[in-house]
């Protein structure tokens, strides 16, 4: 019977790989050994197969124990916590010595019961064990006929043929997931936002709180008052040389990746959803000016996420575990380190894994679940705006009105100081410094009564507030009321010895105190 062992081999190769979608992890030049691999199924990781005449059960005990430490190692590579090893001779016949106590439970090494090694026996009069053992592993009926006369060169070829074809065009098709486009958004993004920081930098400091709210960080009140397109132009702000380098470093390795599986234009809706997406979530539970492409990046997050919902084998078997611990990484960080505004990078994780549902994969559809994403995102979206919108008391806090007041203070719009800070200034939980602002103001709009009246409450939650004092000074000289003034000048000076402005003022008033 020609050939028949070596017709079984390349069939359970065929079967295994075509339909359990094993991937070929060895094969021996010979081609009479075939490693085979497969992590998600916990009873059989690892499938080897072994065209062997056998001969004497010693020499399949040591075969078995070389098995099990090759096992080991890959368990190591892969940090795996168990390993299930099935060992499959395909032999003309059985050893000629006793052998059954050898196999009939799995082999492990003494002292390591993290690998296990499950050895069967397919020979010519015992083929219906071997399929029957299967079986009972993979918990499915497993056989296919056996021509008894044997078979033609022809023919094992041709099996052969189909399993290492079946073999290669998976591994083409995975391989295809991962190249359908060549990077460019993802370039011309980090070219962007490493442009603007030196735009910044060259028109004040990337630091600097105006300056960033003049060229479009996500800032709560200016929003409110109708400036959309915030929601989308922090993305390209970052705050500090660091927040750039880390931006631009983890847009450099996970931009690409997901532009290559996604291509261009499906890469390009989704970062930039993501990125609104963030702006929107820092913009209802975040009450503090932001700026970065932290949003847009966890979209990346997110698209990688999506990828792992649709392929979870190919995702868990390539980059899965690495990018959910990178993830947690961030997120735990994220939660944990103060001034990070984590509501935005939550807002792009979903946002982005939203948007790749929507567009899906080049060259593929899910009509249904792309409809229903897509009505999910503009629901939440509408819903989102429309509560921020009809709570803006919400979205607004005291630290970004007295950061209002203070760029409307450099650009010399006093009425607009004393609009935003008025609401908080009746409130007895109300800081110093929105009184000084105020206060500021109402000195510039000559509203001097009111002015005095907010420098002594700034006086009352500050005893060292000495500017406070030192305006409380010049007030009193205007009114004529020099001992007033003299006193306020005084405490000035004793808080800020060093103060120029304030010896000054103290040794005019003495000298009009003295005439």
């Amino acid at each position: 019977m020609k050939f028949q062992e070596e017709y079984v081999f390349w069939k359970l190769a065929h079967y295994f790989i075509s339909v359990h979608e094993y991937r070929i992890v060895q094969l021996s030049e010979e081609h009479n050994e075939l490693w085979l691999e497969k992590m998600e199924n916990k009873e059989a990781q690892v499938i080897r197969l072994l065209r062997y005449n056998l001969d004497w059960s010693n020499w399949m005990q040591k075969d078995i124990e070389l098995t099990a430490m090759n096992g080991e190692r890959i368990r190591k590579q892969l940090l795996k916590g168990d390993m299930n090893v099935i060992n499959l001779y395909v032999s003309s016949h059985p050893p000629v010595d006793e052998y059954a106590f050898r196999i009939e439970k799995p082999f492990v090494q003494p002292g390591n019961e993290k690998t296990k090694v499950k050895s069967i026996i397919f020979d010519r009069t015992h083929y219906g064990e071997g399929f029957h053992e299967l079986g009972t592993i993979f918990k499915k009926a497993i056989t296919f006929p056996i021509n008894e006369e044997g078979y033609t060169e022809q023919e094992v070829d041709s099996v052969k043929l189909a399993a290492l074809s079946a073999a290669s065009n998976r591994s083409k098709k995975e391989k295809s997931l991962f190249e359908y486009g060549k990077p460019f958004f993802t370039y011309m993004f980090m070219a962007i936002q490493i442009a603007m920081f030196l735009f910044l930098e060259w028109k004040g400091g990337s630091t600097d709180t105006s300056n960033l709210i003049k060229y479009g960080a996500k800032f709560n009140p200016l929003i409110l008052e109708g400036e959309w397109w915030r929601f989308f132009t922090p993305i390209f702000l970052h705050i500090g040389l660091l927040h750039l380098l880390m931006n631009t470093l983890a847009l450099y390795y996970l931009g690409t990746a997901v532009e290559r599986i996604f291509g261009n234009m499906r890469f390009l809706f989704i970062y930039i959803t993501a990125g609104f997406c963030g702006s929107l979530a820092s913009f209802i539970f975040s009450q503090n000016l932001s700026a970065g492409a932290s949003g847009a990046i966890f979209g990346c997050f997110g698209a990688m996420l999506y990828f792992g919902v649709i392929y979870p084998n190919l995702f868990f078997r390539t980059m899965g575990f690495n990018m959910i611990i990178v993830l947690g990484i961030n997120l735990v960080f994220g939660f944990t380190m103060p001034g990070i505004d984590n509501a935005g990078h939550i807002g792009g994780l979903i946002g982005g894994f939203l948007a790749t549902g929507i567009v899906h994969f080049p060259k593929q559809k899910k009509p249904w679940l792309q409809l229903l994403l897509l009505v999910i995102t503009a629901l939440t979206i509408t819903g989102l705006l429309k509560f921020g919108f009809n709570e803006p008391g919400r979205l607004l806090n005291e630290q970004s009105a007295i950061v209002m007041a203070d760029n409307y203070l450099k650009m010399e719009e006093y009425d607009k100081v004393k609009s935003i800070l008025h609401e908080y200034s009746n409130e007895s939980s109300a800081s110093a410094e929105v009184y000084f602002l105020l206060s500021y103001a109402e000195i510039k709009t000559n509203d001097l009564s009111k002015a005095k009246e907010h420098l002594h409450l700034a006086i009352k939650k500050r005893k060292d507030f000495h500017e406070a004092y030192y305006n409380l000074a010049l007030i009193y000289i205007q009114e004529g009321n020099i001992e007033e003034a003299k006193k306020y000048a005084k405490q000035a000076v004793e808080l800020m010895p060093d103060q120029k402005e304030y010896k000054q003022l103290w040794q005019r008033i003495n000298e009009q105190n003295n005439q």
